[in-house]
């Protein structure tokens, strides 16, 4: 038997003694790094006990921590925190928290929910580059996503849903060979979707609802594995995506798009859940869609689809949901939808069905609207009539001859008859002023006032009223109705004869145009339906009977009831004084409103001369812009029919024209936001110059201190985070350069964060001995 070296059993003995050391002295920095996310997170309390080396593998998994390791390495961390968890203190890092996750390198999986985690998400989390699963729900997060992320190979599940992320998602979103599961519902993403999301090709689950995107879907039918795309609450249309035909689930609620149903969607055989909702889709509703082998759920309510619904249609046997309600269609509901089955849901209210159950129209409703969205008839049927027409045609061309000769005459006699009239006095109303409006205005109206994401829900379609509907509403323009005049005309408050009030604006004009003059800036009027705007609901045009041109114009406004936002936080009115969180809600509805104005309708409307007494509350203390720049209210009326042909300036100078009005409502909007800080009016720049001044002064100093500036009926009830947030919007909105104020995009993304912050706050409810609240450790400042 060969002897073994004492030399080698040496050096065989100091490996095995290293190995043992190495593996216990990384044993232990997995578990000191445990120790110090227990300790930054102050949870869970599991990893507050004593556990030596390799005890922290054993932990018991439980719904708020589970830890799995490998070969003595931690690949797995879940932490789950309650929900609705508040932000962390202000002390806590997350920079110095990633930094300390990092310690992990094996990590696989890593699972932070609900946390309370802020702050923008540091691009050194990359550097666990064995990640293969990250989910962030329901934190905090502010920011874009960071692109070191792409550098993950591995990564097969990115879950950001319920944060605050904004900005664009980036073309190196392709990088990612293995994404099987991309989730970012529930952010402030916004912008369109790159088409290099079609190089995803094993993505299985795509989830974008609830953000700000926009435009064209890209073709995603190269994403032959996709099964799950959520869409739901964004901007995207017109068109139908390109897709896949393995989807399972299709959801394309609320959102902008108004094309017909592509063929191929009857052949998605693996479907189980299909929801279209409140949107524009046109054209035949397709009846295979009930058929489907694998549809389970089915919702097309609130479009535009026409067609008739025959009894014998099939139906899946497991079709437990249908929502055809709020469409055009007509015939008989199918008899497999008529189940007696508790666990099935049937819809099909407002539309033209035979069915008597649930509410339907008459049938010319559902023709007459189809027709109002263009939807074309059959071209077949077309074929069949084309020489029944040209019959006719022939017909009528002689006929129409004869006509044609006698009306040249009328109009000769008529045209020497006008010389010797001067014009009359006397005026009519034009009843009917929709005659110069074009097809496409007409749809454009019906589809803006229905389906615009942030337009004015519950408001009906923008029509032409007459001017008997007008005086009925206000007992003939009756001084009790009358509610004031100014540089834009009197104001009137009517009630219709359905119940509804209205205001009723009336403008004389100055010089005589057509009604067709009027009609592209009736147009731009009828496009200005939004939450926060005080919507327009029709307009009526009266004109001299001799040559029809306008004399005066009446516009019909929703009536909002609770009077201006000033007498809502006005010190002189404490039985109806806004909440904190109230006017920061207000404030962001004034922007948002503000910033639809600007850039929801092409053109933009700039140099609104915003001031707290044209900002009007509903009856859900919802703030309304009453007042705003329509160039139809401009005293020059000689300028009307300049719009309609002038080609206008360059773009370069109409683009700087645009960037300058823009700065001047940004500092209106600033001068707003003044005086719902200090709660008593700001009458003149001079004040507003002062009191920039103090917030700037106290901004810097302490709690105490910015206190001192705020509304004594609200200061009390502020977190100082929010509070200070707020100024700081403020003092930019004033600044006395406009090219150094803020976007409406920043404004809006730090009043959600004051809004969020002092929510969050508040769901703590934590106040001192004498009532004050005591802020919670704050995190830091956002800049513009």
């Amino acid at each position: 038997m060969a002897r073994v070296s004492p030399r080698l059993m040496h050096l065989v003995l100091v490996i095995i003694l290293f190995s043992v050391s190495h593996a216990k002295n990384n044993s232990s920095s997995q578990a000191l790094t445990l120790f110090r996310i227990q300790r930054l997170l102050n949870l869970p309390a599991v990893l507050s006990r004593s556990y030596n080396y390799t005890d922290f593998c054993n932990i018991e998994p439980s719904l708020s921590l589970t830890v799995i390791c490998y070969d003595e390495k931690i690949t797995q961390l879940h932490i789950i925190g309650e929900k609705n968890a508040p932000l962390l203190p202000r002390n806590f890092s997350i920079d110095l928290f990633v930094t300390t996750l990092v310690r992990l390198p094996s990590l696989k999986v890593l699972t932070l929910v609900s946390l309370g985690l802020w702050g923008p998400l540091p691009g050194k989390i990359s550097q666990l580059s064995a990640l293969e699963i990250l989910n962030v729900t329901s934190n905090f997060f502010y920011g874009v996503i960071p692109q070191e992320l792409s550098s993950l190979s591995s990564l097969q599940t990115l879950i950001l849903d319920d944060n605050m992320f904004s900005g664009p998602l980036q073309d190196w979103m392709s990088l990612f060979p293995l994404l099987a599961v991309f989730s970012v519902k529930k952010n402030l993403l916004n912008a369109s979707l790159p088409n290099s999301f079609s190089g995803l090709v094993s993505l299985r689950v795509l989830g974008l609802s609830h953000n700000h995107f926009f435009g064209e879907v890209p073709d995603l039918s190269t994403l032959t594995n996709l099964q799950v795309l959520e869409l739901e609450d964004n901007a995207f249309g017109p068109q139908f995506p390109k897709l896949g035909k393995k989807l399972v689930t299709l959801v394309l609620s609320k959102n902008k798009f108004r094309s017909g149903i592509p063929a191929e969607v009857s052949s998605y055989h693996q479907l189980e859940r299909l929801d279209l909702s409140f949107n524009m889709f046109v054209g035949p509703f397709p009846s295979s869609l009930l058929s489907l082998p694998s549809i389970t759920y089915l919702n097309v309510s609130r479009n535009k689809f026409t067609g008739m619904l025959f009894e014998n249609l099939s139906c899946n046997a497991e079709l437990q949901y249908v929502d055809l309600s709020s469409n055009l269609l007509s015939g008989s509901l199918p008899t497999c939808l008529l189940s007696d089955s508790k666990d099935s849901v049937v819809l099909y209210a407002r539309n033209c069905l035979s069915t008597g159950n649930q509410n339907q129209h008459r049938l010319p409703f559902c023709r007459n609207e189809a027709l109002a969205v263009g939807i074309i008839p059959d071209r077949s049927k077309q074929k069949r009539a084309s020489k029944s027409i040209l019959a006719l045609g022939i017909i009528g061309g002689i006929f129409g001859g004869v006509v044609l000769v006698g009306l040249i005459f009328f109009v000769y006699r008529r045209m020497n008859t006008n010389k010797t009239m001067k014009k009359s006095p006397a005026r009519s109303i034009t009843e009917n002023a929709s005659t110069g409006y074009s097809s496409k205005l007409l749809s454009d109206a019906r589809y803006i006032s229905q389906t615009m994401k942030l337009g004015a829900l519950g408001l009906p379609s923008y029509r032409t009223f007459s001017l008997d509907e007008l005086e009925e509403a206000t007992n003939n323009f009756d001084t009790s109705t009358f509610m004031g005049e100014g540089s834009h005309g009197q104001m009137y408050r009517g009630q219709l004869r359905d119940g509804s009030f209205v205001a009723i604006r009336c403008l004389k004009m100055k010089t005589s145009h057509s009604t067709q003059n009027f009609m592209h800036h009736i147009e731009l009027i009828l496009k200005l339906r939004h939450r926060h705007l005080v919507s327009a609901l029709g307009h009526c045009f009266e004109c001299y009977l001799d040559d029809s041109s306008v004399s005066r114009i009446f516009l019909v406004f929703e009536y909002v009831p609770n009077g201006t936002l000033r007498s809502w936080i006005s010190e002189g009115h404490p039985r109806r004084l806004l909440t904190w969180t109230q006017r920061i809600s207000a404030a962001i509805g004034i922007a948002n409103g503000i910033q639809f104005l600007q850039t929801g309708i092409m053109p933009g409307v700039y140099s609104n001369k915003l001031k707290i007494t044209d900002i009007l509350l509903d009856q859900n203390l919802v703030a309304k812009i009453s007042s705003y720049n329509l160039p139809l209210l401009e005293e020059n009326m000689e300028q009307v029919g300049e719009g309609v042909s002038s080609g206008g300036s360059t773009s370069s100078h109409v683009g700087a024209r645009m960037k300058r009005e823009d700065a001047t409502d940004v500092h209106d909007f600033g001068v707003i936001l003044l005086e719902m800080i200090k709660g008593r009016p700001v009458e003149s720049m001079t004040q507003v110059g002062v009191l920039k001044d103090q917030l700037q002064v106290v901004i810097a100093a302490d709690d105490a201190a910015r206190r001192s500036m705020v509304d004594p009926g609200v200061k009390q009830t502020c977190l100082d985070q929010s509070l200070k947030t707020m100024m700081e919007i403020c003092v930019r909105c004033l600044h006395n350069e406009p090219a150094d104020r803020p976007s409406f995009d920043d404004i809006l993304w730090n009043l959600q964060y004051a809004a969020q912050v002092q929510d969050a706050w508040q769901q703590g409810e934590c106040l001192s001995s004498d009532g004050s609240p005591v802020s919670p450790p704050q995190p830091p400042r956002l800049t513009f």
